[in-house]
């Protein structure tokens, strides 16, 4: 959602744009008590009474979640909208649909975004739907696994990378959804015992070809298909059709 690169990777530019909107609250004051009830229930702190006045809205704030709409006795705060980022359609191949948001440009809650593009891509038919998240384990993250068979938690062999891994699978343990390993630049460090006990399902070497793909805009298997990282891509393929199928 922040900067993404896979319509770049893939080359495929991106297409089918559609704006994408949340929630936001606009106040009808010939209708509003002075109640605090919109205030009191925000949990983002986004509506500010000072005594005896009337509500206000501070919009950085508001993630658009209508508590306070809900909350609203009198039915003072009707709808109102905020453009939040784009989504895209891009047919890549016969194969391949990529379904992509972008965020808008100083926009800080990539959530209802996240939201937005899976709805779009839920409409359509697919065989298979694989969601790229970003890293780390916000609500984003989660949304975005939220109802997956199983995740593909891809890291690196060295502290920092097992590190954020536990927290990615402690976070599909809460899903309740399984996770598999994959080791990138598996070769990086030979100190196999900071490798936690998960499921491996691939180890994907360190590789100039790798950069080399992402130059041209090919697929490592596309641009060097008998190099080591190809054949380890492919057999993790194979593991992965077997979870699958």
């Amino acid at each position: 959602m922040e900067c993404p690169n896979d319509h770049i990777l893939l080359s495929s530019g991106l297409k089918g744009e559609e704006k994408s909107y949340i929630f936001r609250p606009r106040f009808n004051y010939s209708k509003c008590t002075k109640c605090s009830l919109c205030r009191d229930n925000c949990t983002e702190n986004a509506i500010v009474m000072f005594k005896e006045g009337y509500p206000f809205l501070m919009p950085t704030l508001c993630s658009g979640c209508k508590t306070c709409q809900l909350a609203c006795p009198s039915k003072a705060i009707e709808e109102d909208r905020k453009e939040i980022g784009l989504t895209y359609v891009t047919p890549v191949n016969n194969n391949l649909t990529l379904v992509t948001g972008v965020l808008k440009e100083g926009e800080e809650r990539s959530y209802p975004l996240v939201l937005n593009t899976k709805r779009r891509a839920d409409i359509m038919d697919f065989d298979l739907e694989i969601y790229d998240t970003s890293a780390g384990t916000g609500n984003h993250v989660a949304a975005a696994l939220e109802d997956s068979e199983f995740a593909l938690v891809v890291t690196e062999p060295t502290p920092l990378g097992i590190h954020d891994m536990k927290m990615i699978m402690h976070l599909l343990e809460k899903l309740n959804i399984k996770g598999y390993v994959i080791l990138n630049r598996a070769d990086l460090v030979n100190d196999e015992h900071i490798i936690p006990d998960y499921e491996i399902i691939g180890s994907i070497p360190l590789s100039d070809d790798i950069v080399q793909s992402y130059v041209r805009g090919k697929p490592v298997v596309d641009a060097f298909p008998e190099s080591d990282a190809s054949v380890e891509l492919r057999r993790i393929m194979e593991r992965v059709s077997e979870l699958l199928w």
